[in-house]
């Protein structure tokens, strides 16, 4: 493993709209960056970890009107609840930008200038859709069933002067970068959508000034207009470390710029992948290393929605189970590309399973064990057998295995091997059986040595966990009496000094919990939601009603019959209509080492084929090929529908290889 002894690393989570408090889903964002930073410190990266908040626009002016304060006091309070919940988090931030900060607007003027003098910004006017929500523009040809193609909601009409970006003039040399930099756009698949859906289609120019409302950066020389949110905000990632249009950047900037990581939302991966870059070749400055665009975070028993009283925060997260009790829900529930799933029985099920019993019971027993059979004092005796060897191939290796998987931004498979790490101490406890060999007096030296090697194993193990469970690591090693490993020496056995005295008493890390017992405090605590909302009680009961659906059952069938449909994991190649129907996509799927043509009936609820090239899917590969609309379809694809009649493609939880096997 290779030490990164003072190379510069920057970062940047998007800033998140202060339009309102962060439900876990926003937050789980701030809590994989931190992980990721803290990773890279641990690697010896000097990190510089950037977040904020996006503060102009004109939804925000709405909710200030509605809430009776000016649009700066609004945003004041919810900047101030989104530091709190960042910091509730435990997150690790060098700084937090935000956009009414005096030297970002000066800045963003100034940018807004350049760019005009340079021809890449002219007056116009504009005429077509707007969604407020998303502070988008849209075109009668983009819109979906009437409605915003990103978040499906209401789009107003809108007609006003505006200033406008020409975007086609650097559309070809943005196209060029992003194939000569096949790591720009994480994961692939956002790669592909960007480029089908966006880019070779050719790009129209953005419009980059508003002048219907007025909380925004005014055009210093066209005060009428206020800049577009977007330019606006994304240009936070420059100024926060010192760009200054006039050249005279701070050392900082210097330093830090190019970043080496904007993380985003996969919402937001166009503002990100296509303006962005845009932007800043303007600006005649480098793009960013790499923009990932991650999974969404979903609960599992539908939208969060503050009018069902079901929105889970991190404070009432964190007032259950702890702060890295929460942390490591959310980081190892998401899947690289897909989006994960969070739900209160499954919380309680990680709890007792892998931070109460994996983890937890581990440490209290071999500290409690060292207690009883040497008075608290682990010594290296030397007494080795075989199994000692097994045990200290998996611990010497997870370090390595732990920057493979962080080297991909494989967060969850990053702490999944650490967990195999302690896994593999339980296995050596049951393997080794210390209680019988403690009957022996004989055999002292080999207990102490069993008990070192446990010691030992677990201090590895806490020291690779901080930058996911920080306040743990600290818990742990400080029962142990021992600081933590350097990186360079995690994969060397034997470094805990003999002779050490561990703590007299194991603190209990991660309290079992009783699943009843957690669901009253939801109920309770979606309750006083409801009634803070003026929602009865009944109303809700009714809505989730509404949601239960009747199952038919169908003809039992036995193992046999199911044993004959050949379920696999497919990827998407290519999807386009089928021109004669109105309901087929024409998909090619690569399974495995072959490619397959499958049609399926779901164009109604999928009207930009385009953006499912790369997706996971899974698919019945042994059905009898059928013609369809002169066609053939060779195979199936499986898919949900709602009692609505709305369908959806079923896809793996975790990213895993085209051809996997489904059963």
């Amino acid at each position: 493993m290779n030490k990164h002894t003072n190379e510069n690393y920057y970062m940047t989570t998007a800033i998140a709209y202060a339009s309102g408090k962060p439900h876990i889903g926003n937050t789980y964002e701030i809590v994989l960056a931190d992980s990721i930073a803290r990773f890279r410190r641990m690697q010896g990266y000097n990190v510089f970890f950037q977040t904020g908040t996006d503060e102009h626009g004109q939804k925000i002016e709405n909710k200030a009107t509605e809430a009776g304060v000016t649009p700066k006091q609004y945003v004041d309070n919810t900047a101030g609840e989104i530091r709190r919940i960042w910091d509730l988090m435990n997150t690790s931030y060098d700084k937090f930008i935000r956009t009414t900060d005096d030297y970002h607007e000066e800045q963003v003027q100034k940018m807004f200038k350049k760019m005009f003098d340079k021809g890449d910004i002219y007056l116009g006017s504009y005429e077509g859709w707007y969604c407020t929500p998303c502070e988008s523009f849209w075109t009668e040809s983009q819109l979906v069933d009437g409605k915003c193609p990103d978040c499906g909601r209401e789009v107003t009409k809108a007609n006003e002067p505006a200033y406008f970006f020409r975007m086609s003039k650097y559309a070809q040399k943005l196209i060029d970068h992003i194939n000569t930099h096949p790591d720009f756009i994480q994961p692939v698949s956002r790669k592909n959508e960007m480029m089908n859906n966006f880019l070779l289609p050719g790009l129209q120019d953005l419009c980059v000034s508003r002048t219907s409302f007025k909380w925004g950066i005014p055009v210093d020389f066209d005060p009428k207009h206020v800049v577009y949110v977007w330019l606006d905000a994304l240009t936070n990632y420059i100024t926060g470390i010192g760009y200054d249009c006039d050249g005279n950047h701070t050392e900082q900037f210097g330093k830090f710029w190019p970043a080496d990581l904007h993380l985003i939302g996969k919402d937001i991966i166009r503002f990100h992948t296509i303006y962005w870059p845009i932007f800043l070749m303007s600006l005649d400055l480098p793009l960013p290393k790499q923009v990932f665009g991650h999974p969404w975070l979903i609960q599992a028993d539908g939208k969060m929605s503050k009018s069902r009283g079901n929105v889970i925060y991190a404070d009432d997260l964190v007032d259950m189970f702890g702060v890295d009790a929460v942390r490591y829900f959310v980081l190892h529930e998401m899947p690289f590309e897909n989006d994960g799933v969070i739900s209160w029985d499954l919380m309680v099920e990680r709890m007792n399973s892998d931070l109460a019993n994996t983890l937890g019971n581990l440490v209290n027993r071999t500290i409690s064990m060292s207690n009883k059979y040497f008075g608290g004092v682990v010594e290296n005796r030397g007494a080795a057998e075989p199994v000692d060897d097994e045990l200290k191939a998996v611990v010497t290796s997870t370090a390595q295995k732990v920057e493979d998987k962080m080297k991909d931004l494989h967060v969850a498979d990053a702490i999944s091997e650490i967990f195999t790490l302690f896994k593999r101490c339980n296995k050596y406890i049951d393997e080794t059986t210390p209680w019988v060999i403690a009957k022996d007096e004989a055999k002292q030296d080999r207990l102490a040595t069993v008990m070192y090697n446990l010691v030992e194993s677990i201090i590895i193990g806490a020291s690779l966990l901080r930058p996911y469970l920080p306040e743990t690591t600290e818990k742990i090693l400080a029962q142990l009496n021992a600081e933590e490993r350097d990186y360079e020496v995690l994969d060397q056995f034997g470094l805990y000094r003999s002779g050490t005295k561990v703590t007299d008493q194991p603190e209990i890390l991660f309290a079992r919990q009783d699943l009843k017992e957690v669901m009253e405090k939801v109920e309770a605590v979606q309750a006083a939601a409801r009634a803070a909302a003026g929602i009865e009680e009944t109303a809700a009961d009714e809505a989730d009603e509404k949601e239960d659906i009747h199952v038919e059952p169908k003809e039992e069938i036995t193992y046999d019959d199911f044993d004959k449909c050949q379920f696999v994991v497919g990827e998407v190649l290519a999807c386009e209509t089928v021109p004669k129907s109105k309901k087929l996509l024409k998909f090619q799927i690569k399974i495995g080492d072959q490619t397959r043509q499958i049609l399926s009936g779901i164009r109604k609820w999928y009207p930009e084929p385009e953006k499912l090239v790369g997706m996971k899917v899974m698919a019945l590969i042994n059905l009898a090929p059928r013609q369809m609309c002169g066609l053939e379809s060779q195979g199936m694809l499986l898919s949900a529908e709602d009692a609505e009649g709305n369908v959806c493609l079923m896809t793996p939880s975790r990213d895993v290889p085209s051809g996997s096997g489904i059963g």
